[in-house]
């Protein structure tokens, strides 16, 4: 009915290492399914808008959609949304650039 000590004994290293294996495993399942894909994301938003030009259509967050006439160093855009009518954005409330202009060519 109890355990006796030459039983309890006998779980040593190993044990400790089964014991913990459910928890590296779930750290494992978590890492590939939720923090790789966001970092792989977070890394093609960041190259997306590093890439802005003027004259490339874009989205905001907020859901304006307008054509960039300025990009400017310190993490503003300039957008036009309407003829006349420009606003300034930062870069990383970009959500999406619908449509690239071409480079120039040299």
């Amino acid at each position: 009915m109890f355990v006796t000590p030459a039983f309890a004994q006998d779980a040593g290293a190993m044990g400790a290492f089964t014991s913990f294996m459910p928890l590296i495993l779930i750290f494992a399942i978590m890492y590939f399914l939720l923090i790789r894909p966001q970092q792989k994301k977070l890394k093609e938003h960041k190259a997306m808008v590093e890439a802005l030009r003027r004259g490339d259509q874009v989205l905001t967050q907020g859901g304006i959609v307008g054509k960039v006439v300025k990009v400017a160093d310190d993490g503003v855009i300039e957008v036009e949304i309407a003829e006349g009518v420009k606003v300034k954005v930062l870069k990383h409330t970009i959500a999406q650039v619908m449509s690239k202009t071409e480079p120039a060519a040299a």
